[in-house]
């Protein structure tokens, strides 16, 4: 074992001769931070260097990013065992310790970096295998087809990744060889010296080599040649003749197959065939659509037919590409085709302008007030009679001449603030042939219900004799429409005289409470009115009597005011108390 370990060292030493790493100063020294550039590829035990420490140290340690590669021996040899590959790691971070014979750290850790240079190892490579591009016919010399792409490992902007293309063989060289060129650094592919056409050969296989300066590899490329829109598109007829169709032909129907033919390369943009109307369809009645397949055209009915409009259509078709001609070639009359619709008269039923009419009126608005009015033609020309239909109230009637809509009675929005009918328009004469439209009618509110109670009050009463003044609380409404910041009552006793003994409080615009004075009241029914005003325009009144049982029930009822409605009558049928 000894004799191994000292031929180990002296093998160690003898390349630590032999290499040059010897030298005091330039390859050996302190423990400290340094830099280290080694090639990558060399062969393995290649010394790095020497490290010296202090007398305390007897030993080495190495860390770090050490791959299994990187060493140091006990004297502080730093060496590497394998060859190093910067596409793999391009610097090692390492730490070098001095320790004692105890194992402790004397000095350091110190960083130690590992720079591993570039050498020119890595073969240049296409991203795919094969490429495929396409250039049209006629197109001039130098226009792009596209662009070729490969990639090299080794270290960027450097001699070692500097690539370069060149085509080696091109297939077939017809009509000469040489018709691409590719650019030798960016690997752009263009037309080379004169223009292409299908017609000698619709493809081209070149191979292409990337080098750098060391290696080469090839790939394929096929040039596609594109049929240019040199053919315009002929029709197999110039005149489809005449046709009839009532004018309620449905939409949709198919009522014409028309048909040309391009000689362009097929199912290209160059050879697909567009139909469009030119002529004699300006309202958009009809449409083409066409057969991909085959660029039969099938003209269709799109909006209804109308004899009344346009009894007869002179109608001509252009068929064309959807690629543009190519410069000097122009679509002429062998392009377009011509047909005659004619529509035929169906009787048909009266129009009206509109399907809902809307109108809005005041509640209150007298009898016999024109409310609204409805129009409506008859495509023949013929006189219409209107009526009403759904009137469920009778509120409405109709002029049958004129369509103007008129009240026969009293409107009340409360009842219904919407009121909806339909309209009928029927010509006179032919076969009665009718329609209908809706008529919407909006009440607008007035202030036409006095208040009243909100809700029925029954079984309340004050205990006797009481021993402090006591209230009850009631609420009011009305049937009007409630403006957005709600409703407004006032309250008020109904006679003067009552002052001395009740009190109605204000709550809040629809709440009050009515209140003792005192406690000096005998046991008997007491009748309490309580005014109500809504102050609406014009304002409305009501008067609520409040009669109030010491010791029994207590209801509330509505008196009759003069000219006022009586609003509300309640009954008692419970006692309850009736508490603050």
């Amino acid at each position: 074992m000894m004799l191994q370990a000292q031929l180990h060292c002296l093998c160690l030493f003898t390349l630590y001769l032999t290499t040059g790493y010897g030298q005091e100063g330039k390859f050996s020294g302190p423990l400290k931070p340094m830099t280290f550039s080694i090639f990558e590829g060399q062969g393995p035990s290649q010394i790095i260097f020497q490290f010296k420490a202090s007398p305390l140290a007897v030993t080495f340690k190495l860390t770090g990013e050490t791959d299994d590669i990187f060493q140091i021996q006990p004297d502080g040899l730093l060496y590497h065992n394998k060859a190093l590959d910067r596409e793999t790691r391009a610097v090692h971070k390492l730490q070098v310790s001095a320790l004692d014979a105890h194992g402790n750290t004397v000095e350091g850790p110190v960083p130690i970096t590992i720079e591993v240079k570039d050498i020119n190892d890595n073969r240049p490579v296409f991203l795919q295998p094969k490429y495929e591009g396409s250039v049209r016919q006629n197109s001039r010399p130098g226009s792009s087809i596209g662009t070729l792409i490969a990639h090299d490992m080794d270290e960027e902007n450097t001699i070692n990744s500097v690539l370069g293309y060149r085509i080696v063989d091109q297939t077939p060289k017809v009509p000469r060889d040489g018709l691409f060129l590719v650019q030798s650094y960016s690997g752009t592919f263009q037309l080379a010296v004169q223009s292409l056409r299908k017609r000698d050969t619709p493809q081209y296989n070149l191979t292409v080599e990337v080098f750098d300066k060391d290696f080469k590899t090839l790939c394929f490329v096929q040039i596609n040649i594109i049929d240019i829109n040199d053919q315009i598109p002929i029709f197999e007829k110039p005149d489809y003749g005449n046709l009839t169709l009532p004018e309620d032909t449905a939409i949709g129907t198919v009522i014409l197959t028309i048909q040309a033919t391009d000689d362009d390369e097929p199912h290209t943009g160059s050879s697909k065939i567009l139909y469009r109307i030119t002529q004699g369809d300006s309202e958009g009645r009809l449409e083409i659509e066409t057969d991909p397949e085959t660029n039969t055209g099938y003209v269709k009915v799109k909006k209804p037919l109308d004899f009344e409009a346009v009894a007869v259509h002179n109608i001509v078709v252009q068929a064309e590409n959807p690629e543009p001609l190519v410069l000097g070639v122009q679509y002429n009359a062998s392009s377009s085709a011509t047909f005659r619709l004619i529509v035929t008269d169906v009787n048909e039923a009266p129009q009206f302008s509109q399907q809902v009419y809307q109108a809005k009126v005041s509640e209150d608005v007298a009898k016999g007030t024109k409310v609204g009015n409805v129009t409506a033609k008859d495509p023949e020309g013929l006189d219409i009679s209107y009526s009403l239909r759904g009137d469920k109230r009778g509120w409405l009637k109709i002029d049958p001449v004129t369509g103007e809509i008129f009240s026969v009675a009293p409107l009340d929005r409360e009842a219904e603030s919407l009121y909806r009918v339909q309209v009928v328009a029927t010509e006179v004469g032919g076969s009665s042939l009718s329609s209908m439209a809706q008529f919407h009618l909006t009440l607008m509110d007035v202030n036409d219900n006095p208040p009243r109670l909100a809700k029925e009050y029954t079984g309340l009463f004050f205990c006797h004799p009481p021993k402090a003044p006591e209230s009850l609380i009631f609420e009011a409404t009305d049937d009007d429409q409630q403006s957005f910041r709600g409703r407004h009552f006032t309250f008020s006793l109904g006679s003067e005289s009552l002052q001395k003994d009740w009190e109605v409080s204000k709550i809040n615009g629809t709440h009050a409470s009515l209140s003792t004075k005192h406690t000096g009241f005998e046991e008997r029914v007491y009748h309490i009115p309580v005014r109500i005003n809504d102050g609406g325009r014009p304002p409305l009144e009501g008067t609520v009597s409040l009669p109030g049982i010491i010791l029994a029930v207590v209801f509330f009822q509505i008196k009759k005011n003069k000219d006022q409605h009586n609003v509300e009558s309640a009954q008692a049928s419970e006692v309850k108390p009736l508490r603050n």
